[in-house]
Parts: C-alpha cells; structure tokens; sequence
C-alpha cells in the first residue's frame, strides 16, 4: 500500500531539543537524572528514558543528589525556584516557543493588564504558564466560554502552543467583540501551525489519514480533529500494533502524520507496517519493484555494488582500466563488513532502523552466510592478487570487525567513557570512508607497477571525501537513534546544523577536486563525469534539510543510487568517447 507521509511529522523543535538534553545528560552517567514530570506525552519514549535510568519525579522531596530536568512544557515560576532551592542541578528544557509566552505574560501583567489563555487549563504547559501571570489570569476553550469572562480594562490574549489555530481565530473573534482593545499574541507554535495546515492539503490525495501519536497528547489529538473535520476517515494511533489492518486494506493510499512527540523510530515502524497492507485492488506485479529495491537496500546489496561502481570509476580515472578484479574485491569487502557491523549494531538499528532490524531479525541465517561468504570471497580474490594485497585486507577486515565490539572487558568498562572505537565522537563517518578509500583505491596501488600516483592521489581525494559524505548523510539520518543509544556520531558532537555544514564544505571540496584533476592533467577528463552525481547527492541532501524528504527506505537508496551512477558515467562516456 502507498503511504504519503507527512512533511512535519514527528518531533517538533522543542520536543527534540528536551529530547536530545535528556538524552546528552544520560550518556553522561555522571549520576542519578530525573525529569520534573513527564518529560513529554508519549508513553513509549518514557518507557525508553527509564531503560536510561532517567526517573520522572512530581516532587524534590527524598532525591537527595542529581540533575533534575525541567520538562518541555515549562513549569511555573514558583516550582522552578522550589527545584532550584532543593540543591539539585536544574537544568531547564523548556521549548523556547513556551518561554515567549510566559515571558509575555510576565510583562503584561506587571503592567497592570490581564490574562486570557486560550488552551486546555489542566495541560502541563497551560499550568506553567498561569504561574508566569502577576494577576490571576483566565482560561478559556471555546468560544462560549468568552461569555463568562468578568469585565476587564487591559485584557491581552494569548494561546497554549499546541492550540488548533483555526479554534484560535475564532475565539478571537468573539473576544474582540467584547473587548474592542484587547491586545492579541498569536503564539501559537509555527510547527503546530504548519503540521495541522499540512493535514488539511492531504483532503482528495488519501483515501484515509493515520495519526501517530500518544493518546494523550494533546497535539496529536487536535491533528486527529481536524482530519476527520476534513471528512477524511482517520485512525489514531500509538504504535504499529493498533493499526485496524481491516479496514485500512480497502484502501489504496494512506496520509500519515505525527504528534509533535512522536518519535521517527515509531514513524517508520508504523510506515512499514502500512505498506506491508496489500491495498484493495494492488497487484503483486505493483508491490515487486518496492519489495525489491527494500530488500536490496536492508540486506545492504545496494551498499557494496555503489563500492563496485565507484572503484570501477577510480581505476580508469587513475588510468588502471578497466580491471574488474578490484572492484569486485571492494564489493564483497564493503557488503561483508556493512552486514556484520548491522549485527553488531543492532541496538543502533533498532531505534534509527526498525524496518531494518526486523529484517535482520527474518534474515540472520542468510545474511549470516552470505557476509561470511562475502569475506572469504574477498580474501581468495585479495590472494590471488598478491600476498601483499591478502595482508592488508585482512587487516582492514579486522579492524572492520573490531569496530562495534568493546576492547575492555566488563568489570573495566565502566570506569572509562570509550571502550569501543565506534565511541569516539565522529569515528562512524571517519572510519567509512577510511575503509572505503582503502579498499578502492589503496589495495590496488600495492602490487601495481607503472602507476601515476598524481592520479592515484586525486582519485584517493575524491574516493574519500565522497564516502565521507556518504557517511556523514547517513549519520544525520540516525541521530535519534545514536542519541538513544549513546553513539557520539558527528551530528551529535558537533550539531546537526554545523554537520550540516561540514557535508556542503566537503561537497563542494570534492567538486573542486573533480575539476582540478583533468585541468591539471592527473585524471582524464571522465572525471567531469563525477560532478553529475555529486549535484544529486547535494540535491538528496537539500531535500532532507528542507523537510521534502524524511529517512527512511527511499532517502537511503537516492543516495546510494548517486555512488551507483559513478561507475555507469565512467563506463559510458569511455565507450562514447574512447
């Protein structure tokens, strides 16, 4: 079945900044962590910061020593300045959207004007901020309620964050007819905005509307609402097991959207679950081509034949030919070692990759034997180059393995920070494309006689700063999951948004290097060919930032499928042109 799904689902940005505060704090294992209430509405992602050791504490009283975590929706002032008095580390995750509101209605209400909160007044953020009110503020839901409001000489208006903008207007509205200088902030967050505006644009492409989300948030209630004010049927879901199959198969395509705490692992568990619905009138001729692209990007086929294409593309840049031995060897190497890093990683996968690890889980024999072939394969072609070539590899397969797997036993491994080399911050992207450069561009150098090492050197510039890209994509793909499990990736080091800015420095890095190689007559000019997938792959890239593209399946192949067209470009323009 067709799943669309929605540009602005899951975490909004306050949400993901608590989310990553939390999660930065409980890697640190520096001492007991809790959060001031529920950290957000979901009931799995609580259940996971438990496994964590984070407690959710009501009150200060018997914690004695810790950090203690102000939650998303903020808190009053009153119980910030309790948390802070209570000799506890308080460390403040309150969405900054939030924060402007309650420092709103501080000014004004220092001022002498009163309150008006347009929300739900049992909701956490909506307590929070009647607290920030110098002056007993007034909640208010619906427009009927602006009846019972008491006369008042500066009233202003604001909204809980998460409110239904369109309920919003209205109330407003009628405000305005009874207080014609009533000051109004519009403060509804513009992720909540954009994300309930999105599901209405859905109305006449779907023939239904999944809603992601705890059964107790508040914003994903309100995404349900106003789905079914759509007239579209709607299902509100938790988790993948509360999907009503049934009535989903008479469909044949599905909308998909996400609370604002819903988290991409569940997302994506719940995308796979729905496309694994054979809709009313799909055919399995319709369903293949997807099954099978899925299965060669999950069993990581996809991965060693962009390593085969890339060191075809090398060896006739650096003027080796057309040798395929190479590139062969680079393909079972680069298959193999992504096979048996899954497995060593699957706590990873199971946060950033469901599908991924489910089919892990359904495939473990034949990947097994597959990858352990694919070494061995890689080994016998490695000696029947030389026995150079043979050491060498087997080293790298070796350090490959290493990766994942702790190099300090049990009774040591809590006393130090890094005991495996994937835990040094930004090893992951680092060591892909070390491996990679290695594989397709250095093996070939050791046993070659006659070589242009100003060739080789350029090939091994682009080789390497195109898998660094490869590698650091796939690191901001991940980030929840890394987070969750504690991998110090680069995006988590350093920042998504400067990771970002690593990846366009290092692409366009690797563009200059494409044109610098012919003009200075290292390579031949085929390597202008390069630039084509090079502009795809930034392209991929922009799509992500901008929200078009989400994680998933279809992203992971767009960027694989650029490393594909390397070796294919090559080919054609020597069979063209030479």
């Amino acid at each position: 079945m067709k799943v669309k799904l929605a540009k602005t689902a899951g975490f909004c940005m306050g949400v993901r900044r608590a989310m990553e505060i939390v999660l930065t704090e409980a890697n640190k294992n520096e001492g007991p962590l809790f959060t001031f209430g529920p950290l957000i509405h979901n009931h799995q992602v609580l259940e996971l910061l438990e496994s964590k050791g984070v407690r959710t504490a009501d009150h200060v009283e018997g914690l004695g020593s810790g950090k203690i975590i102000i939650r998303a929706h903020g808190i009053p002032p009153q119980k910030q300045e309790m948390l802070e008095q209570s000799g506890l580390s308080v460390i403040d995750a309150t969405c900054p959207k939030v924060t402007r509101v309650q420092a709103i209605i501080r000014h004004y209400t220092l001022k002498g004007h009163t309150a008006i909160i347009v929300g739900d007044q049992n909701h956490a953020e909506v307590v929070g901020l009647m607290g920030y009110s110098q002056i007993p503020a007034h909640v208010i839901q619906e427009t009927r309620d602006v009846s019972a409001l008491p006369h008042m000489e500066k009233p202003f208006v604001v909204a809980q964050t998460t409110q239904n903008a369109a309920n919003f207007n209205q109330i407003v509205n009628v405000l305005r007819g009874r207080f014609p200088d009533i000051r109004v902030f519009d403060t509804i967050c513009d992720a909540t905005h954009e994300r309930q505006e999105e599901v209405k644009t859905f109305k006449g492409h779907v023939d239904a509307m999944v809603v992601v989300g705890g059964y107790h948030s508040g914003n994903t209630q309100r995404l349900v609402e106003i789905s079914r004010e759509q007239g579209m049927p709607t299902f509100h879901v938790e988790t993948e097991k509360d999907l009503d199959k049934k009535a989903l198969s008479q469909m044949n395509v599905v909308g998909l959207t996400a609370g604002a705490s819903t988290p991409h692992w569940m997302i994506k568990s719940v995308v796979k679950e729905i496309e694994g619905i054979r809709g009313w009138g799909e055919t399995g001729f319709i369903r293949w081509p997807g099954q099978a692209l899925r299965f060669l990007v999950l069993s990581n086929l996809i991965a060693g034949a962009g390593g085969f294409s890339l060191a075809y593309a090398a060896g006739v840049l650096s003027g080796r030919g057309h040798n395929l031995v190479f590139p062969i060897l680079a393909f079972f190497y680069i298959y193999a070692m992504h096979i048996f890093n899954r497995f060593l990683d699957k706590g990873a996968s199971a946060y950033n990759e469901p599908d991924r690890a489910s089919f892990l889980r359904h495939h473990k024999f034949l990947l097994g034997v597959t990858g352990m072939s694919a070494l061995v394969t890689a080994l016998v072609l490695a000696y029947t180059v030389g026995i150079i070539t043979l050491v060498v590899l087997s080293g790298l397969s070796a350090l490959g393995l290493v990766y994942s797997v702790p190099l300090l036993p049990k009774t040591m491994a809590g006393r130090y920070r890094y005991t495996r080399i994937k835990d040094i911050p930004g090893s992951r992207s680092l060591s892909e494309a070390l491996a990679w450069t290695a594989v397709i561009v250095v093996l070939p150098l050791l046993e070659t006689g006659g070589m242009k090492w100003s060739g080789a050197l350029v090939t091994g510039l682009i080789v390497f700063w195109m898998s660094y890209a490869r590698a650091i994509a796939f690191s901001m793909f991940q980030v929840q999951g890394d987070l969750m499990v504690g991998t110090e990736t680069l995006p988590i080091a350093l920042g998504e948004k400067r990771t970002l800015r690593l990846l366009k420095a290092v692409l366009l890095l690797t563009a200059l290097i494409l044109i610098a190689g012919p003009l200075s007559g290292a390579t031949n000019p085929a390597t202008l060919v390069l630039l084509l997938p090079l502009l795809t792959l930034s392209l991929c890239i922009m799509a992500y930032e901008q929200d078009r593209l989400h994680p998933g399946i279809a992203l992971e192949a767009l960027v694989e499928g650029n490393f594909l067209m390397t070796g294919l470009l090559v080919f054609i323009y020597q069979a063209l042109f030479y």
